[in-house]
């Protein structure tokens, strides 16, 4: 199977690899979502990684495209199967009357280790959906900062961007970047257990408006 690992951090005492962070934040998302009646499809699943509490979390490289389907080497060829599986399901559900349908891309950042970086969000320009997402996660993480660590600030910010998962995907899309991997201030963000249920729940609080 061809690993996908994303951006990688080698300077910490294991190798975090960005992957396996934006999966188990996805995980936890994805279960808050269905705890409250939705209908969740992870698109890349990886059969052997649950939600996971540890602070280091294991790269790997058996993750697959929904179950089955190995993710190819070509990074073009991996971003138009996550796509078309997206859209397949789209069509799907469109057809059976669900008409209200998300995709939420969540990834992790690599920037120089001293740039630190607060969770921001992508939407594609002209999608007033997908830019209503993008604004309700960021007001959604700018409360949450200002009432759960007063004053730190709040530096995420929204912007429209041309990215083929944004332009090639059917339903209302919105792109997560959630740390900056090779920033030492935002690990903190990423290996605690509670941090990432934390990011869950907050984008979970937003998408239910």
């Amino acid at each position: 199977m061809v690993p996908d690992p994303g951006a990688i951090c080698t300077s910490v005492e294991e190798d975090m690899c960005e992957d396996e962070y934006a999966y188990d934040v996805s995980l936890r998302l994805a279960r808050d979502l269905m705890q409250h009646g939705a209908i969740v499809h992870m698109i890349v699943q990886d059969p052997n990684d649950g939600i996971r509490d540890e602070q280091f979390l294991e790269c790997d490289k058996d993750e697959t495209c929904m179950s089955n389907q190995i993710i190819p080497l070509n990074q073009l060829a991996r971003l138009n199967q996550r796509a078309a599986a997206i859209n397949q399901l789209y069509k799907k559900y469109k057809s059976q009357g669900i008409n209200d349908q998300r995709a939420i891309i969540i990834h992790v950042d690599s920037r120089g280790k001293n740039q630190k970086q607060d969770v921001f969000f992508y939407h594609l320009e002209g999608s007033k959906s997908g830019q209503k997402m993008a604004e309700n996660l960021h007001k959604t993480f700018d409360k949450m900062y200002d009432k759960h660590q007063k004053n730190r600030g709040y530096e995420g910010f929204v912007e429209s961007r041309g990215l083929y998962m944004l332009r090639n995907t059917l339903p209302p899309a919105v792109y997560v970047e959630l740390a900056n991997i090779r920033n030492k201030y935002d690990h903190k963000r990423l290996i605690y257990a509670s941090n990432r249920q934390a990011l869950a729940n907050w984008m979970f609080e937003a998408i239910i408006k």
